[in-house]
Protein backbone atom coordinates (compact mmCIF):
# COMPACT_ATOMS: atom_id res chain seq x y z
CA UNK A 1 0.00 0.00 0.00
CA UNK A 2 1.22 3.44 -0.70
CA UNK A 3 0.44 4.63 3.12
CA UNK A 4 3.25 1.82 4.16
CA UNK A 5 5.89 2.85 1.41
CA UNK A 6 6.04 6.79 1.86
CA UNK A 7 8.14 8.63 4.51
CA UNK A 8 4.48 10.61 6.11
CA UNK A 9 5.32 13.48 8.44
CA UNK A 10 2.03 13.46 10.28
CA UNK A 11 -0.33 12.16 12.99
CA UNK A 12 -0.98 8.77 11.25
CA UNK A 13 -1.37 5.34 12.36
CA UNK A 14 -1.44 2.37 9.47
CA UNK A 15 -2.55 -0.83 11.19
CA UNK A 16 -0.94 -4.02 8.95
CA UNK A 17 -1.45 -7.56 10.27
CA UNK A 18 1.61 -9.81 10.20
CA UNK A 19 1.83 -13.49 10.99
CA UNK A 20 5.08 -13.49 13.43
CA UNK A 21 7.45 -10.97 14.35
CA UNK A 22 9.82 -12.42 11.58
CA UNK A 23 7.00 -11.56 9.31
CA UNK A 24 6.59 -8.04 11.10
CA UNK A 25 10.10 -7.25 10.67
CA UNK A 26 10.03 -8.11 6.52
CA UNK A 27 6.87 -5.98 6.26
CA UNK A 28 8.73 -2.87 8.57
CA UNK A 29 12.20 -2.99 7.27
CA UNK A 30 10.28 -3.41 3.00
CA UNK A 31 10.39 0.52 2.56
CA UNK A 32 13.19 2.42 1.16
CA UNK A 33 12.76 4.95 4.01
CA UNK A 34 13.96 4.01 7.46
CA UNK A 35 14.00 7.21 9.78
CA UNK A 36 12.24 5.95 12.99
CA UNK A 37 9.65 3.01 14.11
CA UNK A 38 7.56 2.22 17.24
CA UNK A 39 7.08 -1.06 18.65
CA UNK A 40 3.96 -1.91 21.25
CA UNK A 41 4.50 -4.81 23.26
CA UNK A 42 3.99 -6.19 27.12
CA UNK A 43 6.67 -8.93 26.74
CA UNK A 44 9.92 -6.90 26.83
CA UNK A 45 11.94 -9.87 24.92
CA UNK A 46 10.01 -9.21 21.92
CA UNK A 47 10.85 -5.55 22.43
CA UNK A 48 14.18 -5.84 22.06
CA UNK A 49 14.11 -8.51 19.60
CA UNK A 50 11.94 -6.25 17.27
CA UNK A 51 14.16 -2.93 17.85
CA UNK A 52 17.13 -4.91 17.34
CA UNK A 53 16.06 -6.10 13.91
CA UNK A 54 14.36 -3.03 12.60
CA UNK A 55 16.46 -0.57 10.30
CA UNK A 56 15.44 2.20 11.44
CA UNK A 57 17.47 5.05 13.34
CA UNK A 58 15.07 5.93 16.16
CA UNK A 59 12.97 3.07 18.03
CA UNK A 60 10.31 3.48 20.21
CA UNK A 61 8.99 0.89 22.60
CA UNK A 62 5.34 1.84 24.03
CA UNK A 63 6.05 5.42 23.47
CA UNK A 64 6.51 7.41 20.00
CA UNK A 65 7.75 10.84 19.22
CA UNK A 66 9.96 11.72 22.19
CA UNK A 67 13.24 12.91 20.94
CA UNK A 68 16.49 14.68 22.61
CA UNK A 69 19.11 16.59 21.47
CA UNK A 70 21.87 14.70 23.10
CA UNK A 71 21.48 11.52 21.17
CA UNK A 72 22.06 10.51 17.79
CA UNK A 73 19.01 11.34 15.84
CA UNK A 74 18.49 10.57 11.50
CA UNK A 75 17.82 7.69 9.24
CA UNK A 76 19.37 5.51 6.54
CA UNK A 77 18.09 4.94 2.44
CA UNK A 78 15.74 7.66 1.54
CA UNK A 79 15.34 8.90 4.91
CA UNK A 80 18.76 10.19 4.79
CA UNK A 81 22.47 9.58 6.21
CA UNK A 82 24.36 10.66 9.06
CA UNK A 83 23.28 11.80 12.55
CA UNK A 84 22.08 15.33 14.18
CA UNK A 85 22.28 15.78 17.69
CA UNK A 86 24.64 13.97 20.80
CA UNK A 87 28.13 12.93 19.72
CA UNK A 88 27.41 11.15 16.34
CA UNK A 89 26.85 14.19 15.01
CA UNK A 90 30.33 15.82 15.38
CA UNK A 91 31.60 13.39 12.68
CA UNK A 92 29.38 15.25 9.94
CA UNK A 93 30.95 18.73 10.63
CA UNK A 94 34.68 17.70 11.33
CA UNK A 95 37.70 15.94 9.38
CA UNK A 96 40.22 13.80 11.69
CA UNK A 97 43.91 14.33 11.26
CA UNK A 98 46.60 12.60 12.41
CA UNK A 99 49.71 14.70 12.85
CA UNK A 100 52.95 12.95 13.76
CA UNK A 101 55.96 15.38 15.66
CA UNK A 102 59.56 13.49 16.52
CA UNK A 103 60.31 14.92 19.71
CA UNK A 104 64.53 13.52 19.47
CA UNK A 105 66.52 14.82 16.92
Amino acid sequence: MRISQEEIFGPVLCVIPFDDEADALRIANGTAYSLAAGVWSADIGRVHRMAAGLKAGTVWINTYGYTDVRLPWGGSGESGFGREHGESAIENFTEPKAIWLALEQ
